[in-house]
């Protein structure tokens, strides 16, 4: 049995329209997986304004409690499928997406787990500055699959949009969790952007003695607001993005040392030669990364005592 949880929070009709409709499309019967909607605490209910009734294993539940991570959790503890497939709100999944999910879990069961490629869905056209941050709004495209047993590779890294992993390696996270072991949410709460859960999610995969993947044939489309691809969203994303990975570097035993004041000096030259955007982002770069340095202090100090 497979198993797709949406985990959803106040969002776009017309996009969950377009996630649902995709899942309602796929070549997998509907009689072959179960599917799970989490609702973490939408100010209107999912409930009253989402139809189900063309699947006959789909129910919603609600997550009282804010943020990505325990709407994750919640979704594993009511999914039985021994293959569970993520998938965001805005995610429109190619037909084949749960088809090419079964067989890559079947023709390569070293993984435990593994994403593809996130096309984009833009309603408006970006403007071309924005194009080097497209990584940040889950936006990759590749060619061949790529897989490694290295838990922080960027290159073999899954991402959360139609992230899939094995029953094993959600209950070994749901463990870390419900142990204490896992105390920080490296997840977006609210209007807070921190990325790093489904990094934290997928990694897991190695704790157990698995690899990580990508796999090219496995494709969906990410839609894209406008407002998303604004110089002060970028910039608020990708603190986010920095603050969480420096956290999970720390968790998996790398440290994000102080930066020189040598250093410190070069980058307050060199922003003075960007773009205004770029020179924004740049800060805000920055900023994640010391808030980060500024809260491992603070564990450290914590375990020390």
């Amino acid at each position: 049995m497979l198993s797709v949880v949406i985990c959803t929070y106040d969002p776009r009709p017309d996009y969950l329209r377009q996630c649902l409709n995709a899942l309602r499309g796929q070549t997998v019967p509907p009689n072959q997986w179960e599917l799970v909607v989490v609702d973490n605490r939408s100010h209107e209910p999912i409930a009253d304004r989402v139809d189900l009734s063309w699947h006959p294993a789909a129910r919603i539940v609600r997550e009282g409690t804010l943020g990505l991570t325990p709407a994750r959790l919640r979704g594993i503890r009511e999914t039985t499928g021994e293959l569970l497939v993520f998938v965001d709100d805005d995610n429109v999944l190619d037909a084949d997406f749960l088809q090419t999910a079964l067989r890559t879990a079947e023709e390569k069961p070293f993984l435990g787990s593994w994403s593809g490629q996130c096309r984009p869905g833009f309603e408006e056209s970006p403007p071309e500055w924005t194009r080097r941050y497209w990584g940040n709004l889950v936006i990759r495209e590749f060619e061949n699959d790529v897989w490694s047993n290295l838990p922080r590779l960027p290159e073999s890294m899954p991402c959360g949009a139609g992230l899939c992993i094995t029953r094993d390696v959600a209950l070994h996270y749901l463990h870390l969790h419900e142990s204490g072991k896992r105390s920080f949410q490296f997840d977006r709460t609210g209007g807070v952007l921190l990325s790093g859960g489904d990094n934290d999610l997928a990694a897991c995969a190695c704790d157990v003695g698995l690899g990580v993947g990508l796999i090219a044939s496995l494709k969906l489309t990410h839609l894209i607001p406008p407002q998303r691809l604004t110089v002060d969203y970028l910039a608020r994303l990708a603190e986010g993005v920095h603050y969480s990975g420096a956290l999970l570097d720390y968790l998996y035993g790398s440290i994000t040392r102080k930066p020189s004041l040598g250093r410190r000096i070069l980058f307050w030259a060199r922003c003075a030669y960007l773009e205004a955007e770029d020179a924004q982002i740049a800060k805000a770069v920055e900023r994640g990364n010391l808030r980060a340095r500024q809260t491992i202090a603070r564990m450290q100090k914590h375990e020390k005592d």
